[in-house]
């Protein structure tokens, strides 16, 4: 593998940030992914008090040294202090979440089924619980650089699992990547834990090799369609394939009702414009698809008209999204309705909305319908909610679908709601889908392209699922059990004994 540095850069500008990070080599990628299994027994192994005592303590230095981070983040990606500082905080509150769902145990999912002989089959003793999987990869994004990066949701979590970890950080901030991995790694020596727990490397060709090193035993990916579906097909075509966690591309349908756009046309237009343009549209969530009554779209274009624009998070996003831009203001099937401001230099872009009618949506859904990652929606107009079933039912899958709703239309949205459960992970009632809380419920998620995998989540305390497995035991002596299953209970977790949850 050619051996080249991964360069920062400040959007901003365009200007090279900070001295080259250096490409990982293939040898060194080989020794990580094996130090990471010669400490997987040892980590694993940890209580899980001891292991969330772990993750606060990597909170804890995460926040001693964030005016450094942010300063270095501000730099490298142009997200703005402000909102650095509320995503370096979200980061550290999710691994102490992750504390909390050790010291709670629920997610061993520990159950026990007691000996009975006179059943047909007879039953022995059987104990079943969740346990790590070993070693784990995980891709960095470009949009998060802390709360979906290095010390991210797939970092904490898998962590939490007892799962060692190496991430391979996203070029679009190396510099960043560099500062946080230190703080992790200084912590868990400091810690007296293998070095093998947690590591990183960069450059793209190191993260395939990751992928198919047979040390690793997950994957954890945020990031493009693309990309995403190299990787997955990188994991599942290893002689012996493993589970990849893919959060990809998703569009956010929002459903604006009748009574509503009566009702609340300018809130709703203000609120729609602050989500959409939300560091410069570049969340995974942003709302980019609105269903809409003609009434409203004057006020939504207003909006969007007096917005500004920013810098993308690097060149290539941005010539993507000029790309995406250009082709639909050239499109016969889509009106162009208003243009925000974009600011000098660097890689910045201009706001932009577009219309069409849910009649050309429906004929050209496959084309209107695709993500554009940036500040650019559509909206469809409609005459009757019923239209937008057919329409709505055949999206595809989504990370979010929003409805809003006045009072009068509580019967069209059950109605939309019964089709939008079955494309979107979550549905947002008379709120915008930007902004993912981090909480034992959420879920964030859903059918293919916006996961790999629809059952799983990336934000919240079931993102540990993705790094455990069931094992069960089968008429073991209680001393040789897990503390999880011995008849005494004694870390007084919730288990399921004979059909019945409790803590006995």
């Amino acid at each position: 593998m050619t051996v080249q540095g991964v360069q920062g850069y400040n959007p901003r500008t365009g200007a090279t940030y900070g001295e080259p990070v250096p490409a990982t080599p293939e040898a060194e990628v080989d020794r990580l992914a094996k130090a990471a299994a010669e400490a997987f027994p040892v980590f694993a192994g940890l209580s899980g008090q001891r292991r969330a005592e772990v993750l606060e303590q990597i909170a804890d230095a995460l926040d001693a040294r964030s005016e450094r981070l942010i300063e270095i983040a501000d730099t490298e990606t142009a997200l703005g202090v402000p909102r650095l500082t509320v995503e370096l905080k979200r980061t550290t509150n999710q691994l102490r979440l992750f504390g909390e769902v050790l010291r709670e145990g629920s997610y061993t999912e520990a159950t026990i089924d007691s000996p009975n002989p006179d059943i047909i089959p007879p039953r022995p003793n059987l104990r079943r619980m969740l346990q790590p999987l070993g070693p784990v990869a995980v891709f960095s994004a470009s949009n998060f650089p802390f709360a979906f990066s290095v010390a991210g949701g797939d970092t904490a979590s898998a962590l939490a699992a007892g799962c060692p970890v190496l991430v391979k950080a996203h070029s679009a901030h190396p510099n960043t990547s560099v500062a946080t991995a230190e703080v992790l790694i200084e912590t868990i020596a400091a810690a007296g834990l293998p070095a093998g727990v947690f590591n990183i490397v960069y450059s793209t060709p190191a993260g395939s090799l990751l992928v198919k090193h047979p040390e690793i035993k997950a994957v954890g990916f945020t990031g493009s369609t693309g990309g995403g579906r190299a990787l997955f097909d990188l994991a599942v075509g290893r002689p012996d394939p493993i589970p990849f966690y893919g959060e990809l591309g998703s569009v956010n349908p929002t459903v604006i009702l009748p009574g509503a756009a009566a009702e609340q046309t300018e809130e709703l237009a203000t609120g729609f414009a602050a989500s959409l343009t939300m560091g410069v549209g570049q969340f995974c969530t942003n709302p980019g698809l609105v269903f809409a009554p003609e009434s409203i779209v004057d006020a939504l274009g207003k909006a969007i008209g007096g917005t500004g624009g920013g810098a993308m998070l690097t060149a290539r996003m941005r010539d993507s999204y000029e790309s995406i831009v250009d082709g639909l203001s050239s499109a016969e099937e889509v009106e162009l309705v208003a243009v925000g401001e974009a600011p000098e230099g660097g890689w910045t872009v201009a706001p932009r909305l577009y219309r069409t009618t849910v009649a050309n949506f429906a004929a050209n859904q496959e084309k209107l319908g695709e993500e554009c990652f940036g500040p650019a929606g559509i909206v469809v107009t409609y005459t009757d909610p019923a239209e937008l079933v057919p329409v709505l039912a055949k999206l595809a899958g989504t990370l979010t679908a929003t409805v809003h709703a006045a009072e009068g239309d509580h019967e069209a949205a059950g109605e939309l709601s019964a089709v939008l459960r079955r494309i979107a992970g979550r549905l947002v009632f008379n709120a915008w889908p930007t902004g993912v809380a981090v909480s034992w419920a959420q879920h964030h998620g859903g059918p293919w392209p916006a996961t790999t995998s629809a059952l799983h989540t990336s934000v919240g305390a079931t993102a540990i699922r993705r790094w455990i497995a069931p094992v069960t035991f089968q008429s073991w002596p209680d001393a040789l059990l897990p503390q999880e299953l011995q008849d005494a209970n004694p870390l007084g977790i919730p288990r399921r004994r004979d059909g019945v949850l409790g803590t006995d």
